[in-house]
């Protein structure tokens, strides 16, 4: 995975008044922490850290205040609920060969056999690889698998370098028989009946003018 290059500098003033401040100049509020360090109050570049962030597990490389390069992870990103802006963002400090562990997004990819229902458990794996290695995604093929083949954690080829964390009996693709409207409706009546629901019929009515050709038929002479 390639590095992200930052230029951020040192916050001095904090709280909500502060942190609306630092977005108003288009930039990111953000903390960063790790190795034994006191937690760092900084700002980063607006729409640089919003592009890097579109790669799951970016590494960042940054220069505050024209230092030494600090190499971090994003730990949390906090985005407004409406406008789905970054709000806030903390960084961990990590090291070159230094194992940590993340999560990545499980990919489904090839269409199962005729008739199938596929169903993704687990949409992401935590892993873990070297800090400047580290994976975005894993790919799961269900291509021709037939009703009733389940996936497990320990079965998905990850990525080189990464090991499992997650459970490896946890089910991350369920293959099973696709489901018909008449059986849904059959499963939902025999779960009806044995709940003691009953439903009433509808009553008869008689179709608009019916009643009235029939009476006028019956009481007119013949001729």
């Amino acid at each position: 995975m390639s590095e992200f290059r930052l230029k951020a500098e040192k916050r001095t003033q904090f709280g909500k008044g502060a942190a609306r401040r630092v977005r108003r100049e288009h930039k990111i509020p953000a903390v960063l922490y790790g190795h034994g360090t006191h937690p760092q109050h900084i700002t980063l570049p607006g729409h640089e850290t919003m592009l890097a962030l579109k790669h799951p597990n970016v590494l960042f490389s940054l220069d505050i205040d024209g230092g030494d390069s600090t190499l971090a992870i994003a730990k949390d990103v906090q985005r407004d609920a409406v406008r789905r802006t970054i709000d806030h963002v903390d960084l961990v400090i990590v090291r070159r060969g230094e194992k940590v562990q993340v999560e990545i997004a499980v990919q489904v990819t090839g269409e199962a056999a005729a008739e199938t229902l596929v169903t993704l458990d687990h949409s992401s794996l935590l892993v873990e690889a070297e800090a400047t290695h580290l994976p975005e995604a894993v790919e799961v093929s269900v291509e021709g698998l037939p009703a009733g083949t389940q996936i497990l954690a320990r079965q998905v080829q990850l990525p080189a370098g990464a090991t499992l964390v997650t459970d490896p009996e946890a089910l991350v693709v369920n293959v099973s028989a696709q489901v018909s409207a008449a059986a849904l409706e059959a499963e939902l009546a025999g779960a009806e009946a044995e709940a003691g629901i009953e439903h009433e019929a509808p009553e008869a009515r008689p179709v608009e003018g019916e009643a009235g050709r029939s009476t006028e038929g019956a009481g007119a002479a013949p001729a």
